[in-house]
């Protein structure tokens, strides 16, 4: 990307045959469907947009870690909240100058995808995205292209994988409680909550985290599967009382 000192604007034009009607109260605004180009001949454009990814990942990069600190988010509709987590904060950070913000959008991306596919891990991904940018910079500025570098970066993530896959062990169950207590900001009552909950269900188990009605965290361990669908007529109800439907060693048809 590239902006010119001069933004651009797309231009607009209506039709030039005069109106068989009056003209209305409603009137069309050609400016507000217009959109602004930039152009990085002076190397602004990647500036900016370094300098978005550098000040979110200065934000996000002090929750990291076990040792990661707090950071407080401004709540228009209540009070402020005190989080330990990137990808609450990543959700929250908004930046006035557009180029700049369009930076921040770029590595919360890459947050939310590390997030959906591995459920954690976005600070980390912010993190590295902005070495990966910074250095990328440096080099694309030195006079290398920058489709070798990106080729680069990718055979290099391919051969980091791999040594990690070598380098990595598989968690024991006494240690489940450390690290769900991590991702939990460090409450270990929620972290051995947790652990005991998947020492129960088993690894291919199904643990589900819900806000509750009392002042103390609970743990259900419920046997089976459940829908939470009710039932098509009131007369499959089996007790009026409590209107329920309940079958004992039924047979069930997937």
């Amino acid at each position: 990307m590239a902006c010119s000192p001069t933004p651009i604007s797309a231009i607009f034009f209506t039709n030039p045959m005069p109106s068989r009607r009056p003209c209305t109260s409603a009137t069309l605004n050609t400016r507000a469907m217009a959109k602004e180009l930039y152009f990085n001949h002076d190397g602004s454009t990647i500036k900016k947009l370094q300098a978005g990814v550098d000040m979110v990942a200065e934000l996000v990069g002090v929750t990291l870690g076990p040792k990661g600190r707090n950071v407080v988010l401004q709540n228009k509709y209540g009070p402020p909240k005190i989080v330990n987590d990137g990808e609450t904060v990543l959700k929250e950070v908004e930046l006035e100058d557009p180029l700049e913000n369009v930076g921040v959008k770029l590595v919360r991306q890459a947050g939310a995808k590390t997030n959906n596919l591995a459920g954690d891990g976005s600070t980390t991904s912010v993190v590295l995205a902005q070495g990966l940018i910074a250095e990328g910079v440096k080099v694309i500025g030195a006079g290398m292209n920058p489709i070798q570098v990106s080729r680069g970066i990718e055979k290099t993530a391919k051969a980091l994988v791999s040594e990690l896959k070598l380098m990595s062990r598989e968690v024991e169950d006494h240690e489940l409680a450390d690290v769900a207590a991590v991702s939990a900001g460090n409450d270990y009552a929620v972290g051995n909550m947790i652990s005991e909950a998947l020492q129960k269900v088993g690894r291919t188990g199904v643990v589900t985290i819900e806000k509750g009605k009392c002042t103390e965290n609970s743990l259900e361990i419920v046997e089976g599967m459940q829908f939470d669908r009710g039932y098509l007529s009131p007369y499959f109800v089996t007790d009026r009382q409590k209107m329920t439907v309940e079958f004992h060693n039924c047979r069930v048809r997937l």
